[in-house]
C-alpha cells in the first residue's frame, strides 16, 4: 500500500511539470530547422507549391524550412517516414486526397490510419478536373456528348492514370450522373493519355488544368466542362463551364491537398503552424504567382480540416469499392 501511494504521489507532482514542459516546447516552437516531406519527385505542382509555401515559411518563423521529397508508392513511403519522426511539428507531411484518403480504397492493409495517425494543420489547395475530348469530336458541351454516348453505348472512351485515381472515379461519376455506359482506358501516365486523347484514340479525359489548358488552347483539345459549381479560373478558359452548370453536380470530384503532422503534436504548435501557413498562402502575391495553374488556394483551421479529411476517407473509399476497385 505504501508502494501504490509513493507511486501515486510521485504521478500526481509530474503532471504539472510535464504540463509546464510541453508549454515550453510549444512557446519556443520552433527552434531549428523544419522539414517538409514531399511525397512527389520535383518539378510536380505539389513539390512546385511546397518549395514556395516553405520560402514564406521560412521568413513568418525565423527558421529555415526544407523541402524533402519521398516519391514511391502512391505517397506511402512519404507518409511512413513522418509517421517514424517525432511528434514535435518539426516533420511536416504534404497530405493529399491519395495518401489521406484514396489509398484506403487502394490497400488491403495500409501502413497508416489517415485520420488516427496524423494531425491536421490546415489545407492548402485544389484543382479541379477538366473534362476534354479530341478537338475534332462533334460536341460542343456535355449534353451532346452524353446524347452521343447514349447513341452507341460503350464505343466512347475515356482516359485515366489507373484504377481508383481521381481521372477514373471523375469518369465513373459522369457515368452514374449521366446513365451513360464509358470504356475506361488506364495509362502509366498523363503524357501517353493526354496524346492518345489528341489522337482520337480514345474519346476523353478529366485531368488537371496545368495539363489540359496547353492543349486547349493549341486547338488539340476541346475543354467541355470543370468539375464542381465555380467555373474555370484559368486565363482563356473562364467560359468553360462547371459540371453544376451542365447539369451534372454530383460530378464534383477534385484533388486536394492539406498539411498534417503527426499526430500528438502538441495543439499549441500546431496552431502556429496552422496561423503562419495560413498567412503565406493568403498572401495576395503568393496567390497571384500560380493563378496560371488553375488551382483553388483555400487554407483553414486545423479543425476544419480534420472534419474535411474524414469526411473524404468515408466517401472515397466506399465509392471505389462500388465501381470494382479491387484493394492490392
Amino acid at each position: 500500500m505504501r508502494y501504490f501511494l509513493s507511486v501515486a504521489l510521485a504521478c500526481s507532482l509530474s503532471l504539472p511539470f510535464a504540463s509546464h514542459a510541453a508549454g515550453e516546447t510549444a512557446a519556443s516552437y520552433p527552434d531549428r530547422l523544419i522539414k517538409f516531406v514531399v511525397p512527389y519527385p520535383p518539378g510536380g505542382l505539389g513539390d512546385t507549391f511546397s518549395r514556395m509555401l516553405a520560402r514564406g515559411l521560412s521568413d513568418k518563423l525565423g527558421q529555415t524550412v526544407v523541402v524533402e521529397n519521398k516519391p514511391g508508392a502512391s505517397q506511402v513511403i512519404g507518409a511512413e517516414q513522418v509517421l517514424r519522426s517525432p511528434a514535435d511539428g518539426y516533420t511536416v507531411f504534404l497530405g493529399s486526397m491519395t495518401s489521406l484518403a484514396t489509398n484506403l480504397g487502394s490497400y488491403k492493409k495500409l501502413a497508416y490510419d489517415p485520420v488516427k495517425d496524423f494531425a491536421p494543420v490546415s489545407r492548402l489547395f485544389s484543382t479541379p478536373l477538366y473534362l476534354a475530348v479530341n478537338a475534332e469530336l462533334p460536341v460542343t458541351n456535355v449534353k451532346e456528348l452524353v446524347e452521343m454516348a447514349k447513341a452507341k453505348p460503350g464505343d466512347l472512351s475515356y482516359a485515366s492514370l489507373g484504377m481508383g485515381g481521381s481521372l477514373h472515379m471523375a469518369g465513373e461519376l459522369l457515368s452514374q450522373a449521366a446513365g451513360i455506359s464509358l470504356l475506361h482506358v488506364p495509362y502509366k501516365g498523363s503524357v501517353p493519355a493526354i496524346t492518345d486523347v489528341m489522337g482520337g484514340v480514345v474519346t476523353m479525359i478529366f485531368d488537371g488544368g496545368s495539363t489540359v489548358a496547353p492543349q486547349v488552347k493549341a486547338g488539340k483539345l476541346r475543354a467541355l466542362a470543370v468539375t464542381g459549381d465555380q467555373r474555370s479560373s484559368i486565363a482563356g478558359l473562364e467560359d468553360v463551364p462547371s459540371m453544376a452548370e451542365a447539369g451534372y453536380p454530383t460530378v464534383d470530384i477534385g484533388v486536394w491537398w492539406g498539411l498534417v503532422v503527426r499526430a500528438g503534436t502538441p495543439q499549441p504548435i500546431v496552431d502556429r503552424l496552422s496561423s503562419e501557413v495560413n498567412a503565406v498562402i493568403s498572401d495576395p502575391e503568393f496567390i497571384s504567382s500560380l493563378s496560371s495553374t488553375g488551382i483553388e488556394i483555400k487554407g483553414s483551421t486545423p479543425q476544419e480540416f480534420g472534419q474535411f479529411m474524414q469526411s473524404e476517407a468515408s466517401r472515397w473509399p466506399e465509392f471505389m469499392r462500388g465501381i470494382g476497385v479491387v484493394p492490392q
